[in-house]
């Protein structure tokens, strides 16, 4: 097996991304495009990139962020999209349209060698919460941006405000062990969920006119096929799905029934919708 392309201090992200999680992201790509895609349309409003501009995507994954990127500058423009997971970055290049001014890279934003002062903006939707020293990635992510250019990103806020990723997870909690216990600083999708510690981070990578805007949004696990596709979804990607990972069949299937009527709760007509929320955190390269 081929070793992961990842900074010695992500080595355990990219074995995770490049095993079972990308693989289940990668099955389930066009249910989790269609899931974020209220967070992609605000993202891409925040970000206001204009034809002919060079953008960088960090954490592209599948490709969905990078493509509608390389349809916003068009031939004029281009986008790099990185990420540390092949198996997710070989479904971004099946999706990509001959001649699209875009290219993908199996990289880690922490050591990447970016063009140095290229790039007009730098986006990322989910793809920052993972660094194991986000200081040092933004730093190494600046250098590719030019003078005044602009950084938009989004990120989940704190999990209470997000029940579609944690009510699950607390079904699985009637039967399985907790998951364990994380520091609010470690990797994970809630590490940047506190403003203070973005405005460090950021700050020490050398940004400036750093700003965190709240957005709610309403997320429909289901995509619009019924209670039993929300199931699959949560028992195939996010936390309820790390924690039965390793449980026996019995517990899994206790759970699963469990999941499976809180969703039905929550049901309205073949969607299931659920509460969430992010930052579109800015700032610029000064």
């Amino acid at each position: 097996m081929q070793q992961p392309s990842a900074h010695a201090s992500n080595m355990d992200q990219a074995a995770y991304w490049n095993g079972m999680a990308g693989r289940h992201w990668t099955e389930r790509q066009a249910m989790q495009d269609a899931l974020l895609a209220p967070v992609s349309a605000i993202l891409m409003a925040q970000a206001n990139v204009a034809a002919a501009e060079n953008i960088i995507d960090i954490g592209c994954g599948c490709g969905a962020t990078s493509l509608e990127l390389a349809r916003l500058v068009g031939p004029g423009g281009a986008v790099l999209g990185l990420d540390i997971s092949a198996t997710m970055l070989a479904r971004a290049r099946e999706l990509t349209p001959p001649g699209a001014p875009l290219r993908f890279v199996e990289a880690d934003a922490t050591d990447y060698p970016f063009e140095p002062g290229r790039a007009d903006a730098l986006l990322s939707r989910f793809g920052v919460m993972f660094f194991a020293d986000p200081a040092l990635a933004f730093a190494n992510m600046r250098r590719g941006l030019r003078a005044g250019g602009r950084v938009v990103l989004a990120c989940w806020r704190e999990p209470r405000l997000n029940p579609w990723m944690i009510a699950p997870l607390q079904e699985v909690y009637k039967f399985a062990p907790r998951l364990p216990e994380l520091d609010p600083d470690d990797p994970g999708p809630f590490s940047l969920a506190r403003e203070e510690r973005v405005r460090r981070i950021l700050g020490e990578a050398g940004f400036s006119d750093v700003a965190l805007t709240p957005f709610d949004v309403t997320l429909d696990i289901a995509v619009g096929r019924g209670v039993d596709n929300a199931l699959a979804s949560a028992l195939a990607i996010g936390p309820a799905s790390r924690a039965l990972a390793d449980q026996p069949s019995d517990v899994r299937q206790a759970a699963a029934q469990s999941i499976r009527a809180m969703l039905a709760a929550r049901q309205q007509g073949d969607s299931v919708p659920m509460a969430g929320a992010i930052w579109i955190v800015s700032a610029l390269n000064r």
